[in-house]
């Protein structure tokens, strides 16, 4: 029987896990292939996105978590091909998920396309006991464990160079990542992503787009984030996003050059695990390739 430390340890992690199971962002709308295989080469052109988010800082254990995703149309076609990986570290566990994507686009109107996608994933589930503190150090049950687990998910994307709306299910199987004598501590359970967005034009120097994420997940309150951004000159990003009785955050970017976008959130707590850490941050580079067919003249604001 594992030391009460270890349960502790994992049902510490479960309850994180429950509460947000695939890792959180901040900055959704500009990491949507994560959560919805769809998206895969909408912005046409090639698209590489790197994210580093350190959460409840000051928390020992708290999640850390890094992303890079590649994803592109293919020429002559109306398919897109996206890649992507996501570390997530909570407490003693280490968990890797490679994904790959694949998207099949067509065009309903003369400014909108719908958008359909499938995800292929493979989890590596790492637990280290070295990073516990158990009672008895001896107990010959305390051990490292891995596990690997395969998964699919689709999703699709209605959108416009103006606005977009998407619902996907990244994960179909749930899987147990950690069990104890049959008793599942660490479950995979499916997660809902509902996504939406528009922009306006306030005038020819301003933009304001609002934009929501809903994520529903069986055994967890379900999490509502909200956003406000407002873009000058095609050029600075200032925001505020809320997500619905956890936090509330400042979001800032700059376009550094037609290809280059660096984008930064901050999170304030609004529960009581305000007292205990200060704040989670939250910083990405997306640079894009594009041809002369392609290249546009303002960037698209998502």
């Amino acid at each position: 029987m594992k030391t009460r430390i270890l349960l502790f340890a994992l049902m510490f992690t479960g309850v994180v896990s429950y509460a947000q199971q695939d890792a959180q962002f901040t900055q959704y709308m500009y990491n949507t292939i994560n959560v919805n295989p769809a998206y895969a080469g909408s912005r046409g052109a090639l698209s590489m996105f790197a994210l580093h988010r350190t959460q409840w800082v000051g928390l020992d254990g708290a999640p850390v978590t890094n992303t890079v995703s590649v994803n592109t149309p293919l020429n002559g076609s109306n398919l897109g091909l996206g890649v992507s990986l996501i570390n997530d570290k909570i407490g003693p566990t280490n968990e890797n998920a490679i994904s790959a994507d694949l998207s099949y686009t067509i065009q309903t109107s003369e400014t909108w396309k719908l958008s359909f996608g499938i995800k292929a994933t493979a989890n590596l589930f790492d637990l280290d006991a070295t990073k516990l503190n158990p009672v008895n150090a001896a107990d010959p049950s305390l051990q490292n464990y891995s596990k690997f687990t395969p998964n699919i998910g689709a999703g699709i994307y209605l959108h416009s160079d103006k606005a977009y709306i998407g619902f996907s299910v990244p994960n179909f199987i749930e899987t147990n990542r950690y069990d104890d004598n049959e008793v599942a501590i660490f479950k995979e359970k499916m997660n809902y992503y509902f996504i939406a967005g528009v922009v306006f034009d306030l005038s020819d120097s301003v933009k304001f787009k609002p934009a929501l994420l809903t994520k529903m997940v069986q055994g967890a309150p379900l999490q509502v984030d909200v956003s406000g951004n407002f873009m000058f000159y095609d050029k600075f990003m200032l925001g505020v996003a809320y997500r619905w009785s956890a936090s509330i955050s400042a979001l800032a970017g700059f376009q550094v050059s037609d290809g280059l976008y660096i984008g930064y959130g901050y999170d304030k707590e609004t529960t009581n695990l305000a007292n205990y850490n200060s704040g989670s941050h939250e910083i990405f580079l997306r640079y894009e390739l594009f041809n002369n067919i392609q290249k546009i003249t303002t960037p698209r604001f998502f």
